[in-house]
């Protein structure tokens, strides 16, 4: 292989493993914070169910970044390049501010703004674009209804139980995490299958965009390395600051995370598992009670998700006239 496809592919699964730190520490937050499971053996069981994502639940997600939003034949390896650099560079800065961003719209910024720089707005698919924004964009809405709905029917299915019901949901979220885990496995895993198969296609090691078995093994052992080694601070972060979580909040929050990214990951939907998992903890906790919400700290993290395409966008861009200059 030549030298800028190995240096594509080696950013790709930093990628993947920077989205395991970030976004599957926030899938272990609320079973850490309502104290069902130790971190160490929490994230462990997590890593596993990340492997196993996509071959349980296939790679849809894959095609929709790889093929969906740009033209191959209008890009360069180099575009690529720049945009995994853009996304692998707003990943380590967030990860070291301890802000709970997501990789999935700063995957999305850096290709619009490599893409952009690099071959002009003709060689974006404006309707694959759009299959891709949308989800991004409406899963956080549909996890805060879906969270407020779950928590409403398991309140009133319990609610005149004793206080040991709390050690059946604080045991009933190693389902719901093993679910929660193979589910964003099968979202995000994939993402980075999309962009490695995206390269070998630009620099015409394959001829269709068919993503091969060691893609698809050395994505899925990223990102579950990326969640074994976690990330503390976001995990206090999402679990503990937006309310006090009890057990049966977090395994509330996990269903309703868990059904949204499922669903999306079959369809072939991309979304944000951050996104996802914080909104779902807001809807449950809305629905207990509204001012139970520390909804300013919400307003912060959403602001950081707008925030993220523009500036990987701008950063990829840049990236990309400098590798350009670099080589001339």
């Amino acid at each position: 292989m030549s030298p800028i496809i190995i240096v594509v592919i080696a950013l790709a699964l930093l990628y993947a493993f920077m989205n395991g730190i970030n976004d599957s520490s926030s899938i272990v937050a609320t079973m850490i914070s309502s104290r069902a499971m130790s971190p160490r053996a929490a994230l462990g069981i997590t890593a596993v169910a990340e492997f196993m994502g996509p071959f349980i639940f296939g790679i849809a997600v894959a095609k929709t970044i790889g093929r969906g939003i740009v033209n191959s034949d209008a890009i360069s390896t180099q575009v690529i390049l720049a945009a995994i650099l853009g996304a692998v560079l707003w990943s380590l800065l967030t990860w070291y501010l301890g802000l709970p961003s997501s990789s999935s719209h700063a995957l999305i910024g850096g290709l619009i703004g490599a893409v952009s720089m690099g071959a002009g707005w003709r060689a974006i698919q404006v309707s694959g674009l759009a299959k891709v924004l949308i989800p991004l964009f409406v899963a956080p809405v549909i996890g805060f209804g879906i969270g407020f709905i779950i928590l409403s029917i398991v309140m009133r299915l319990s609610w005149d139980a004793t206080p040991s019901i709390n050690e059946t949901f604080k045991r009933s979220q190693i389902l719901t995490v093993i679910a929660l885990g193979l589910s964003h496995g099968s979202n995000d895993a994939p993402k980075t299958m999309g962009v490695i198969t995206l390269a070998l296609i630009t620099e015409k090691y394959l001829n269709a965009f068919v993503v091969p078995t060691w893609v698809i093994l050395l994505s899925a052992l990223a990102i579950a390395a990326g969640t074994a080694v976690g990330g503390q601070r976001l995990i206090r972060t999402v679990g503990g600051k937006f309310y006090k979580v009890e057990p049966i909040d977090a395994f509330s929050a996990q269903l309703s995370s868990a059904l949204v990214m499922v669903t999306a990951s079959l369809i072939g939907g991309p979304v944000s598992a951050t996104q996802v998992i914080s909104s779902t903890i807001m809807g449950v906790g809305a629905a207990e009670r509204p001012n139970k919400v520390r909804w300013k700290l919400a307003q912060d993290i959403g602001t950081t998700w707008l925030l993220t395409i523009p500036a990987t966008a701008l950063v990829a861009a840049l990236i990309y006239k400098l590798l350009t200059r670099s080589i001339q």
